[in-house]
């Protein structure tokens, strides 16, 4: 997967919390999706081209939006 990494930068879970992304999953780090840093939702990756869309995710194990980590909504200090 070759996304461009400014667009990795501004990219974020399109839940009302707005947490960064991740490339890959936990399970997974070479997987062609990307993962809510938060949530733990997964959003596939078609093609090089996120698909953000809620209805296609694959939820993380708490839903879409729950805090998972701890992170909260700005993601860690210094991401």
């Amino acid at each position: 997967m070759q996304l461009d990494p400014v667009l990795l930068d501004i990219l974020a879970c399109p839940c009302e919390v707005h947490a960064p992304l991740s490339v890959g999953t936990e399970d997974d780090a070479g997987a062609e999706a990307l993962q809510c840093r938060r949530c733990l939702t997964v959003f596939a990756v078609r093609d090089d081209i996120p698909v953000l869309l809620l209805d296609e995710a694959t939820p993380g194990p708490e839903g879409i939006g729950a805090d998972v980590r701890g992170v909260g909504p700005a993601g860690p200090p210094g991401s």
